[in-house]
């Protein structure tokens, strides 16, 4: 299959297949996966081949980048230490255990099982936010899952190219004491790449007007920051969940309601397609690279339930311990906490690019042993957890009782809306005192803060009262804004709401402009 066909070929599937699972409200990426392994089943079907490379560029920053804007900065302090410690500790730790495990059950070399631990050892923050977006989860616990996920990569690359190191340096010598200093370069040179770029970007997007301008810098601004870091030798996924975080901060304010309304458009069709050909993959990718084990390797679909289980075993036994930092003085809920957030741990597709850039040979020239094996088993794991886990995440969260009730979310809401109409009110009746508008305005706002004007009525004086409203409502909305900002930072609200309310006053000021 040519590759114009097979990029048509998964647009179609994950099109479908994406829209199967929303009626039957399934986690898309569970059925994209096992629509993708089916079809690679059928006798005669193509064999779909990508490139690490082609994820690495080309899928992989948008959708990181997409994750990071919606990672709550104002949740992310209250967890920062648990985070730190799964982000590190727990990386290690599991890296540390699927080596050990195996070595013991599927006979890798000890250089290699530790490589197969080490793109293992961390969640991947596409699966996880794409899994995430369905669960109505308390702020602190979805940050917690949400940012592990996005930080924990910098850890697991410096020990995935440790492992690597190893595994290919036959007789030769490893400095694995600079480990330390690589993950300083790595994650400290992302940081600070993204973060510079971010300051960029926000400065020339305060200064842009078109929304079709505004539109490609924020395509751009990911692969920017991806390729900018990758060829300073640091981390690009560092550089890109940096900048994401920045910029989604500050993202209400860099431009106005239209133009984040188209943006947001936008990026929403992007991340769509991308993860859904994305997951599809996944599934296209298992049969072919089981075809190329040897014929010894018969027991992989064991092995890679065993190892699927110690990476469950022990992210729960990581996380039991930090859920009182998440829920201080809840003990009685540790242990579902600890439920949750182990089961939202799963693996994506940043493993599997990762696998595929094992070398296939050593420094000598020989090939790398397992390295077949070691593919079949990172696919196979990231199979189970997105459809295992992926398929009853949901229920796991019912069942433990912290979902949010969506009576909870409509109540906040409502009473948000509340808020924000009172704090318009009072700044339309100031204006009122000072006569700064006319009256017939004031009190068409008065009445209906949220009423469009049909058509513009001539006043006295030769100007429309229209032109006067929109200007009116504008600053009305300018107000609410910053109020529902305020509720935000004053923990009133939760990150949920001030997104969707965000929207709701953006299209009301885009409805507002002069057709």
């Amino acid at each position: 299959m040519g590759a114009v066909g097979a990029v048509l070929f998964l647009v179609v599937l994950a099109t479908t297949v994406a829209s199967i699972a929303n009626r039957w409200s399934i986690p898309a990426p569970s059925l994209l996966v096992l629509a993708g392994l089916g079809i690679a089943l059928i006798p005669g079907a193509p064999a779909v081949h990508v490139a690490p490379q082609t994820i690495a560029i080309v899928v992989l920053p948008p959708l990181l980048y997409a994750a990071a804007e919606e990672l709550s900065l104002r949740d992310l302090r209250t967890v920062w230490r648990p985070v730190t410690i799964l982000a590190f500790g727990l990386v290690f730790a599991s890296a540390a255990a699927v080596g050990f495990a195996a070595v013991a059950l599927t006979g890798l070399p000890p250089a290699m099982a530790f490589v197969l631990g080490a793109v293992l050892a961390s969640t991947d923050p596409v699966a996880v936010t794409a899994l995430g977006r369905r669960l109505a989860l308390p702020g602190r616990i979805q940050v917690l899952v949400q940012a592990e996920s996005l930080f924990n990569d910098a850890t697991s690359l410096v020990l995935f190219k440790v492992a690597v190191g190893i595994a290919v340096a036959v007789g030769g010598t490893v400095h694995v004491g600079g480990a330390g200093a690589q993950f300083v370069l790595l994650a400290g040179g992302g940081t600070l790449i993204g973060a510079a770029l971010a300051a960029l970007v926000g400065l020339i997007r305060r200064r842009t007007t078109d929304p079709v301008l505004e539109t490609v810098i924020a395509l751009a601004t990911p692969y920017a920051a991806y390729v900018l870091a990758e060829s300073a030798h640091t981390s690009g996924v560092t550089a890109v969940v940096v900048a994401g975080v920045i910029l989604g901060r500050s993202h209400h304010q860099l431009t106005d309601a239209r133009i984040r309304l188209q943006v947001d458009a936008v990026y929403a069709v992007v991340v769509f397609l991308l993860e859904s050909v994305v997951f599809s993959i996944i599934g296209l990718q298992l049969p072919t690279l089981v075809r190329n084990l040897p014929p010894s390797s018969t027991w992989w679909p064991l092995q890679a339930l065993a190892l699927a289980t110690v990476l469950l075993g022990t992210r729960i036994l990581w996380t039991l311990p930090l859920t009182r930092v998440v829920k201080p003085g809840q003990n009685r809920l540790s242990w579902r906490l600890a439920a949750v957030v182990t089961w939202a741990g799963t693996r994506g597709v940043m493993p599997l690019a990762a696998a595929l850039t094992i070398p296939l040979t050593a420094d000598n020239g020989s090939p790398l042993p397992g390295r077949p094996l070691v593919l079949v088993l990172t696919t196979s794991v990231v199979v189970c957890t997105l459809v295992g886990q992926g398929l009853t995440l949901a229920a796991v969260v019912n069942r433990s009782g912290l979902a949010l009730e969506p009576e909870h979310t409509a109540r906040e809401e409502s009473e948000t809306h509340a808020a924000l109409n009172h704090a318009a009110l009072a700044h339309v009746e100031h204006l009122a005192s000072l006569e700064a508008m006319p009256e017939a305005v004031i009190d068409r706002v008065r009445r209906s803060l949220a009423a469009r004007l049909d058509h513009e009525v001539e006043s006295p004086d030769g100007t429309t009262l229209g032109t006067a409203y929109r200007e009116l409502r504008r600053e009305v909305i300018g107000v609410q804004n910053t109020h529902l900002q305020r509720l935000y930072d004053e923990h009133r609200i939760s990150e949920t709401t001030r997104r969707r309310l965000q929207q709701d006053l953006d299209r009301e000021e885009a409805a507002l402009r002069p057709h």
